[in-house]
């Protein structure tokens, strides 16, 4: 097996790679297309060596520069961890395959596969990095790139959508920073299994407590928590499929990830107090994003809200913080991103063949195309969680969860969204699909069915992710078994600060 720097550094160089050979090659799109494929399947080979080097539990650590934890940087894998990191592969070559028409991406200029690949580099990082200063610097790299492929168009939407998202997310990311700042005041240190170990030593614990509150803020701002949310119906609607698709997988699971690592790892001492909090939150969020969902009649703005709405469910861990609630968080994140990106996905295809995003204008695709109807009802019914598909489950262990812990209100407004998270999805169904096309309205289709290297491009992965969705949801138990382990794992913080300490280390300081 290779060795630990080499699993943990493979994942960001390619990335690194990809930004610099694009940036190489920068007036040739076709060469750019390429080498940012060729990245993405190189992240997404390393992701999977590495999710194999910690099935069995392992934790993984290496330090960089010869310096010691908790002095030097440092990069973590857990299973959650490198989970996530497998995830981001994924959907970094399905959203790439997606994008090797230029047809697609029709702003497509010198900076897009740069930046692309710079928005994976910022996402990798979040994920592997164990020093709480450094997630600051990923989440930098992740906003200054997700702002670039926003603005991209250059159009007077995109840009008002712009400035809106990086305005309200530079907020958040400068109140994460100076949140940084007091915690390392009170502790001398930011590597984050270090401060696993001093921070329940502290006696102020009700400053430990407000600190956590602020990370919550600043990490829901990111994940888009109720009320911290408008950045995201504002912006996402603006962009091209293949932007909007890799966004709506990544960017507010990036948040998600922050706040169960910091809740079970730093703060798992507060839950008493930070969990109602949490579950308040949950459920103003699902009820929120699915009302807005429920209001609007274009396609990107009813996927937007029900990102916001899902977010509400991968919060039960926290809420909750059983194994169960935990395991199932982790599960439902997984489905998500799968389930969510193939959506904004089939959207583009959807406004290929229909000529727009707008359901009243749409109608007759399922008559003229039923195979992308059949496509698209499979994440759909997913995401609202009807068995046999991966929503089913991953909705299933949360509310669970909720119920054997007593939380009936927050299993209730699951089961509610749930509806509501359905009949968002037959909206779309009956007015894009079943209803009679509109006069002149098949003639995006006789387009569509002519090229038939565009219908290759993008139903590619279109296809493949309708896959792993039926595969999760048809065959459950492993992927359930792999959740329900890396919660135990998360909840149990010793492996993880003996892999980044050493337990020698902490013996010695037990025993001075």
């Amino acid at each position: 097996m290779m060795s630990p720097h080499i699993l943990l550094t493979l994942p960001i160089l390619f990335p690194i790679l990809g930004v610099a050979f694009c940036a190489l090659f920068w007036s040739k799109k076709a060469v750019q297309r390429f080498i940012s494929l060729i990245a993405s399947f190189g992240l997404l080979g390393s992701a999977l060596a590495l999710t194999a080097a910690v099935y069995d539990g392992t934790v993984l650590a290496t330090n960089f520069g010869d310096w010691d934890a908790p002095f030097g940087i440092v990069f973590v894998a857990d299973m959650f961890a490198a989970a996530m990191v497998l995830i981001t592969g994924i959907m970094a070559v399905a959203v790439g395959i997606y994008g090797l028409n230029g047809n697609i991406e029709p702003k497509e200029n010198a900076f897009y596969h740069l930046l692309y690949q710079g928005l994976l580099l910022g996402v990798t990082g979040a994920f592997l990095t164990g020093d709480i200063f450094n997630l600051y610097v990923w989440f930098e790299i992740m906003l200054i790139s997700s702002f670039g492929l926003l603005a991209l168009g250059g159009t007077r939407a995109q840009l008002d959508a712009g400035v809106k998202y990086v305005t309200l997310n530079l907020i958040a990311t400068t109140f994460f920073l100076i949140t940084v700042g007091f915690l390392y005041g009170i502790t001398g240190t930011l590597n984050m299994a270090d401060l696993a170990r001093i921070l329940p030593t502290l006696e102020n614990q009700g400053l430990v407590t407000t600190l956590a509150v602020m990370f919550l803020m600043a990490f829901g701002s990111k994940a888009a928590v109720f009320p911290l949310f408008y950045w995201l119906p504002a912006a996402y609607h603006t962009a091209s499929a293949p932007i909007v698709a890799i966004f709506a997988a990544l960017l507010t699971k990036v948040g998600v990830y922050a706040i169960i690592r910091t809740f079970t790892l730093l703060f798992d001492g507060d839950a008493g107090y930070t969990g109602p909090i949490v579950a308040a939150i949950a459920i103003f969020t699902m009820v929120t994003g699915v009302l807005g969902a429920a209001a609007h009649f274009d396609i990107r703005r009813i996927l937007s809200f029900h990102i916001i709405s899902q977010i509400g469910y991968m919060l039960f861990g926290i809420a909750i913080a059983t194994p169960l609630a935990v395991g199932g968080s982790i599960l439902y994140v997984i489905h998500h991103i799968i389930v969510k990106a193939n959506l904004f996905l089939i959207a583009g295809v959807i406004d290929r063949t229909g000529g727009s995003f707008d359901l009243k204008k749409l109608g007759g695709l399922y008559a003229s195309l039923p195979m992308l109807g059949v496509l698209f009802l499979i994440p759909a019914l997913s995401l609202a969680g009807l068995p046999p598909l991966s929503g089913f489950w991953s909705k299933f262990t949360v509310i669970k969860a909720s119920l054997d812990a007593g939380h009936i209100v927050l299993a209730a407004s699951g089961l509610l969204v749930g509806l509501l998270t359905l009949y968002s999805m037959l909206k779309i169904w009956n007015e894009a699909f079943w209803k009679a096309a509109p006069a002149g309205g098949t003639e995006c289709v006789r387009d569509w069915q002519a090229d038939s290297k565009t219908k290759l491009i993008m139903l590619t992965p279109i296809v493949s992710l309708a896959a792993i969705t039926l595969a999760i949801g048809l065959f459950a138990e492993p992927f359930v078994d792999f959740s329900m382990r890396a919660g135990a794992q998360l909840l149990d913080t010793s492996a993880y600060i003996d892999a980044v300490i050493g337990p020698s280390h902490l013996a010695a300081e037990a025993n001075p």
